[in-house]
């Protein structure tokens, strides 16, 4: 593989990180401008009516359907990283997922970034493939069926964004607040070199140059980065939890709708206001998926990292309070060898003893 081309898929694979994670928060933005005032409720409403695309499918690890008001969900995050596919129809590939578990007791969320190069077995195909390979076969309901296959957890409602979302919602907030650490030049969305230019300190930044900031680890590492990405979070978190003008929130909402479809329902989506609205209280935390890079037959792949996986797969379970058939058989034989282990135990000191 040449040098520009692996240039490129780091610069790509760099910009779906961070939309995969903007868009969430994109998402409970919109949530928490549902909440403000009678005009913008039946704003959101309408917002949501409008993006609403249910899908006939029912989750085979659910034995009934969830109801957001008391249950632990989960929900899958799709990004299309092009503005031109707002229908959603033209895009032939993901390019950035997450899924997220929500505990409705504890009011904690967990965000699991999957790498859409992660080598997965797709249903819809029966043979492994990338995972962003999994909607062009059989669209939204194929990526759905893949997680769920590959995580073995429910995905109970999903949402796909474009990522113009991201600038829109920051621009309609008049900007956020943040702390640069150092001077930047940046590309822009559109690739343009040098169009944004940053000096370090607090300040307030528009959608453009949130994203840079958001993009850049030209002179700190992804430790540094994630840490980046995490402030400008909550910077839109605060923002729009703190704006008191309903002409912002309309244009959040206008943003977003314009750029969104899901199958949760308006009633649905209320549910989840108090996630939103929770502040400092609300506990999220983020998660990726341990892996390598792998050249197989000439072709990329990340290749998981079995043992995380299992890990990744034992803790959104435990959040979400869900088991299946084989967590039971694994915890019997962990119980069972534990009991072989304690029983050689008992005999290996018996018999030191014995020699005695």
């Amino acid at each position: 593989m040449s040098v520009e081309r692996r240039s490129l898929q780091k610069k790509r694979k760099k910009r779906r990180k961070i939309a995969a994670v903007l868009m969430f928060v994109v998402f409970f933005t919109v949530l928490t401008a549902g909440g403000y005032g009678a005009f913008l409720y039946n704003k959101a409403q309408s917002v949501i009516d409008d993006s609403y695309k249910p899908l006939d499918r029912q989750s085979d690890k659910r034995d009934k359907q969830v109801n957001p008001d008391i249950d632990n969900i989960s929900i899958l995050f799709v990004g299309i990283d092009d503005s031109e596919a707002r229908d959603f129809k033209s895009a032939s590939r993901t390019d950035a997922l997450m899924l997220a578990t929500l505990n409705e007791k504890e009011k904690s969320i967990k965000l699991l970034s999957i790498p859409r190069d992660s080598l997965v077995y797709i249903p819809s195909k029966d043979y492994e493939d990338k995972i962003n390979h999994a909607y062009g076969k059989g669209g939204i309901t194929s990526t759905i069926e893949t997680v769920e296959n590959f995580l073995d957890v429910p995905v109970d409602y999903y949402v796909q964004m474009n990522f113009e979302a991201f600038i829109d919602v920051v621009d309609a907030l008049d900007g956020i607040e943040v702390d640069v650490p150092y001077e930047l030049h940046e590309k822009d969305s559109r690739d343009k070199s040098g169009a944004i230019y940053l000096k370090p300190g607090v300040q307030t930044l528009d959608g453009e140059e949130a994203l840079a900031l958001a993009r850049t680890r030209k002179q700190d590492s992804d430790i540094y980065r994630g840490k980046r990405q995490q402030e400008i979070l909550k910077a839109i978190m605060t923002k729009a939890a703190s704006a008191k003008s309903i002409t912002k929130y309309s244009d959040v909402m206008e943003a977003v709708g314009d750029n969104m479809q899901t199958d949760l329902s308006f009633s649905e989506m209320k549910a989840l206001v108090d996630y939103a609205t929770a502040g400092s209280k609300l506990n999220v935390e983020t998660m990726s998926l341990e892996g390598s890079d792998a050249m197989i037959d000439g072709v990329y792949y990340y290749q998981l990292d079995e043992e995380a996986l299992q890990q990744t797969i034992l803790n959104l379970k435990t959040h979400l309070k869900v088991s299946s058939a084989s967590d039971v058989n694994k915890i019997a034989e962990k119980d069972a060898d534990q009991d072989l282990s304690d029983v050689e135990e008992e005999d290996s000191e018996y018999i030191y003893t014995d020699e005695e």
